[in-house]
């Protein structure tokens, strides 16, 4: 193992250093899973910027050619890299919701709200359900572990106060929504598919037989084959979870490319 060197306070930028991978850290825990929670106390989200910036500053003088300047531009920019890390792991989170979502939409449930108890924002049960699954999937999986390993990597790719392209960087970051609806999708397709199955059903059905009042029937039954859909889809989702590091370094690799100056395209 590489021996660090000794961080000085006291030397030559030292300080625009420590502010600047600060910024860095700070955006991490402004969206990261679990970090972000608003039952984290703001206390508690203090003490782990201050603490992962004392910590992990040797790492960032290390891969330094010269020391940054402290500027508006390299603060705005730290900032930024600091929430695609964390935005990089929270698509998945999201995914899930936006999943859960949708299921609630096509199976009837739309109706049942109730409370996210991490974020405090009112969404259908289903979409709640699958948000605290997923977060409860990255936490047995080490995605906290995994999110500041990525951050102490970012300090290569991008090392602290080096010129980076805004631009890009922030047109990748947009593109992740498309990841976020995507994936979704994918989540939630099983069950869309045999929902809509079971209504073409019904509604071959009523065309068979006109005297069934198929309106009170179709309703108990889509929502009986969407929960049952529904339960059968978990382990597949988690499931897609094991491997989610993968595409999570898919992801940090590209934003890292579009925030280095040159980097790939």
């Amino acid at each position: 193992m590489t021996a660090l060197p000794a961080f000085d306070l006291f030397a030559p930028g030292s300080a625009a250093v420590l502010a600047l991978f600060g910024a860095r850290v700070g955006g991490l825990v402004l969206v990261a899973p679990v970090f972000s929670a608003k039952v984290v106390p703001v206390t508690v989200r203090t003490a782990i910027v201050i603490t992962l910036t004392v910590l992990l500053t040797p790492v960032a003088v290390a891969h330094l050619t010269t020391p940054p300047a402290l500027t508006p531009a390299a603060f705005l920019s730290e900032t930024l890299i600091g929430f695609a890390i964390g935005m990089g792991a929270a698509i998945f989170v999201g995914a899930a919701e936006a999943a859960g979502e949708l299921l609630a939409l096509q199976i009837g449930l739309s109706g049942a709200a109730v409370v996210d108890p991490l974020t405090q924002t009112q969404g259908p049960a289903l979409g709640q359900f699958l948000n605290l699954y997923a977060v409860a999937l990255l936490l047995a999986l080490n995605a906290h572990l995994v999110m500041l390993d990525a951050l102490a990597a970012s300090l290569q790719h991008v090392p602290v106060g080096s010129a980076v392209d805004m631009q890009a960087g922030a047109a990748s970051l947009v593109s992740l929504g498309s990841t976020l609806f995507a994936l979704g999708l994918r989540f939630a397709a099983p069950v869309v598919a045999l929902v809509l199955i079971g209504n073409v059903a019904l509604a071959v059905l009523s065309r068979a037989a006109p005297q069934l009042n198929i309106l009170s029937l179709a309703f108990p039954v889509q929502i009986g084959l969407g929960l049952f859909a529904f339960g059968a889809a978990l382990p597949m989702i988690a499931l897609w979870f094991q491997g989610w590091d993968a595409a999570y370094d898919g992801v940090l690799t590209r934003v890292f490319q579009s925030f280095a100056m040159g980097g790939a395209r």
